[in-house]
């Protein structure tokens, strides 16, 4: 935040600069938070960001709650994402278990991250494009984020806050019906994405708005601690899949898709890359999940993997062990534990202290909105107000992970 601006107000008969709130319900901040700005007509001059209007102290709460009680909290963090949150928090705990997680579960959790990542992008990309005025293209593509959560809704009963897994795998292995929509979605998707790119990639209104607004270097990127599609419009060829490996990335083919200028035109181009590669990568999930034993959703671990409903229903046994798992009554190790997976705004990680009680002695979230979005008022000094709305719309600051 550069503070060498002098900051007027309307009041003051010297000064031709307008306050002005943007957010926190402008519908033009796509979410609960603010920007005090100073504009010269309609050149910012200064701005300061304020969050806290929808906190609701997960990380607090997190340290009252057993392991199981967390993963909804982690639903509403991004909630555009939200099963890339879950299973980060399962690995998470998981990792503190030394749980040794079967090759199948690896890949179905990869198929259903991976289409999180899809939808992630739909929204930011589609919102660029309708800041842009580009409706048509927003209207095309969103439906397939419906496609999506039509095969949550198969899996786990849920769309937006999934609830979605286990510590230890699944609640329940993919019916045929989730197979079957996952490659139909893989079917129309890449056609309805190639019709978006034709219609936005190269089309001269677009382009205008996009290009050469709000560059950032890699060297600012890095000092600012981004992480994500945005330090990779930059430049900078990080991703957590790649760097640090969970639930066998490594068995994958992909390409990391990088920019070089870091406006906001790169980070479109990134997002929809990312894209292409997420449907290679569930392509070869699904061939890598043919070869794996069938039935297999969870891993042998009975002393935190909740039992099956039916039998909770009809068996003492697993009535009490089912009472004791979601209460937190079986110890668990004395650690800390960090660990990260690569949410759609960059590195999602979770550091846990664990002290052996029921609950955590300190949980806290990497939440890459929060990092991300330190940027966006000295971002815009000197930006037009149209293009800094556009460039929020690029940062894809989602106001659940910014302030949890």
């Amino acid at each position: 935040m550069n503070h060498n601006h002098p900051v007027f107000t309307d009041n003051d008969p010297q000064s031709e600069l307008v306050t002005l709130n943007l957010g926190p319900t402008h519908p033009a901040t796509h979410g609960v938070f603010q920007n005090v700005l100073q504009l010269d007509g309609e050149r910012i001059v200064s701005g300061v960001s304020t969050i806290g209007y929808i906190h609701r102290a997960f990380e607090k709460i997190a340290e009252h709650r057993p392991f199981y009680q967390i993963t909804p909290l982690t639903d509403r963090l991004n909630y555009c994402s939200s099963p890339i949150n879950n299973m980060g928090w399962h690995m998470t705990v998981e990792k503190l278990l030394n749980i040794q997680m079967p090759k199948r579960v690896d890949y179905l959790r990869v198929i259903i991250m991976e289409l999180s990542r899809i939808s992630d992008h739909i929204i930011c990309n589609t919102i660029i494009g309708q800041d842009t005025g580009a409706t048509t293209t927003f209207l095309y593509l969103f439906q397939f984020r419906e496609h999506i959560y039509e095969i949550f809704e198969e899996v786990c009963g849920a769309r937006l806050t999934t609830n979605i897994g286990r510590i230890g795998g699944f609640e329940r292995d993919f019916n045929e019906i989730a197979f079957a929509k996952i490659n139909k979605f893989l079917k129309e998707f890449p056609v309805a994405l190639r019709e978006f790119e034709n219609l936005l990639s190269r089309n001269r209104i677009f382009i205008d708005r996009t290009a050469g607004v709000a560059e950032v270097t890699k060297e600012t990127a890095l000092e600012y601690s981004w992480t994500g599609p945005l330090l990779r419009a930059t430049g900078v060829d990080y991703d957590v899949r790649v760097s640090d490996p969970y639930s066998s990335y490594q068995d994958f083919d992909f390409e990391v898709p990088v920019g070089t200028s870091g406006d906001i035109y790169d980070r479109y181009l990134v997002r929809n890359e990312e894209m292409w590669q997420s449907v290679r990568i569930i392509e070869q999930a699904l061939e890598k999940i043919k070869l794996e034993p069938k039935g297999i959703f969870h891993a042998d671990v009975p002393e935190f993997y909740l039992p099956p409903k039916q039998e909770v229903y009809n068996n003492m046994e697993a009535l009490i062990y089912h009472f004791k798992i979601v209460m937190g009554e079986i110890d668990a190790p004395k650690a800390e534990v960090y660990h990260a997976v690569e949410g759609g705004n960059g590195e999602l990680g979770f550091y846990l202290i664990n002290d052996g009680g029921r609950t955590p002695y300190r949980l806290h979230f990497r939440r890459p909105s929060f990092v991300n979005y330190q940027m966006f008022a000295p971002m815009s000094e000197g930006m037009l107000l149209s293009d800094a709305i556009i460039n929020m719309s690029s940062m894809n600051i989602i106001a659940g992970e910014l302030d949890a």
